[in-house]
């Protein structure tokens, strides 16, 4: 009887380390498939803040850096093969010339990164160019303008920076411009569109400029979505349902609105957008050290004396990749697979990234958790860039048409 026992024992531990063996092995295929289409797949990045982090201190990203979030060997590591680069101009230099002027040296740093290594980088002007980079095994920088402030009210500057490569306006910053009311702005000086930013989005369609809705105001993005004849996107929003009263995220009627008007939500990854819990963090701590600022000063020993032991006694909250993962979801049986991208804010959104997407040499782990919800090989390249070279490609016909 015992022998009987031992025996039935030594049966049943074989079945269950055979189905823990080809669980391990289930596993690593679904790593290695997720490693394979990161690499076989143009993936496109909505928003990627090098021009402005290497302005600051410059690091040669054609090689392995320290620090930041982008590098070529990461880049290459995560198959990152089309960052829009970001073109960033702080809302504190609205209305002034170094405006503009900060907005054409950060497109010579990028075209700078493109002589440096013309091997591994190449500016892609239209959708054609990312393609035929792909090709060539060379990782494409387009560029996007985040804050139209540096158009300074001028269609003869805006065609200025269409000439020098800029794809995407995104027409307000954490300030209301003299384009579009913000998001972040209490103040609603337009009640949306200002009439030039009406006039710039009809100029933007002429000349093949995606309108990007990221950052403004609900009432602008209503406006813009209207007016514009072509289609628009968001290059690096998320969705307000998980982060209540966060009005920089888009809310359910607003995608469903995008979505009739066939644009693309990109998903951005950092943990304040994502997660409601890391936006409370970040409300809360900003709230206390404001009523501290506002007694002692914002750069007084109180305020960083605070800051410091806020983040010791309560460690922020990361948000994770399924957080992320989450965000796709809702968008996709929100409005559908063809409406969702990506826009990480990769070096925008400084230490607050997810764990697991921390730099860009992680985006197979973004198409490995996709796979292991059930998306198909299709739908992962939708998400990774077909939707967006869609929106892309709309506006470029839209320019084109005779």
């Amino acid at each position: 009887m015992i022998e009987k026992k031992k025996i039935v024992f030594l049966i049943c531990s074989f079945l269950a380390l055979s189905a823990c063996t080809a669980t391990v092995k289930e596993q690593e295929t679904i790593k290695e498939k997720a490693n394979r289409i990161a690499q076989d797949t143009i993936i496109l990045d909505g928003h990627i803040d090098v021009p402005y982090r290497v302005n600051n201190k410059w690091v040669d990203v054609t090689k392995a850096t320290k620090g930041g979030d982008f590098d070529y060997p990461r880049a290459v590591k995560g198959g990152l093969n089309a960052p829009f680069m970001s073109i960033y101009v702080p809302a504190s230099l609205d209305n002034s010339p170094q405006s503009t002027k900060l907005a054409d040296q950060l497109i010579d740093s990028v075209e700078a990164i493109v002589a440096r290594a013309p091997d591994k980088f190449a500016i892609a002007y239209r959708v054609t160019d990312v393609e035929q980079h792909f090709k060539a095994g060379k990782i494409s920088l387009p560029m996007g303008m985040e804050n139209g402030s540096p158009v300074q009210g001028s269609l003869d500057t805006l065609k200025h920076f269409y000439d020098r490569g800029i794809r995407y306006i995104t027409l307000a910053h954490s300030q209301s411009n003299h384009i579009s009311d913000s998001s972040y702005d209490l103040r609603r000086q337009w009640n949306g569109l200002s009439p030039f930013g009406k006039e710039m989005i009809k100029e933007m369609n002429s000349l093949g400029i995606i309108v990007d809705i990221s950052h403004v105001s609900d009432a602008a993005f209503y406006q813009a979505v209207e007016l514009s004849q072509a289609p628009v996107f968001a290059s690096h929003s998320s969705i307000r349902k998980f982060t209540p009263g966060f009005e920089r995220n888009m809310d359910d009627e607003m995608i469903k609105k995008l979505a009739e008007h066939d644009g693309v939500i990109m998903i951005n990854f950092g943990s304040g957008f994502v997660s409601g819990i890391a936006r409370k963090w970040r409300d809360e701590r900003t709230k206390q050290a404001n009523d501290l600022a506002s007694v002692f000063g914002a750069d007084s020993r109180e305020v960083k004396d605070f800051i410091t032991k806020y983040n010791e006694d309560s460690p922020y909250p990361f948000a994770t990749l399924e957080t992320v993962l989450d965000h796709i979801d809702h968008v996709v049986a929100l409005v559908g697979i063809e409406h969702v991208g990506i826009g990480s804010d990769y070096d925008g959104v400084g230490d607050s990234l997810p764990v697991g997407l921390k730099d860009v040499s992680t985006f197979p782990n973004l198409v490995e958790g996709l796979l292991a919800r059930g998306y198909s090989e299709t739908d992962i390249k939708l998400i990774l860039s077909g939707n967006a070279l869609r929106v892309w490609k709309a506006v470029e016909a839209f320019a084109d048409r005779p």
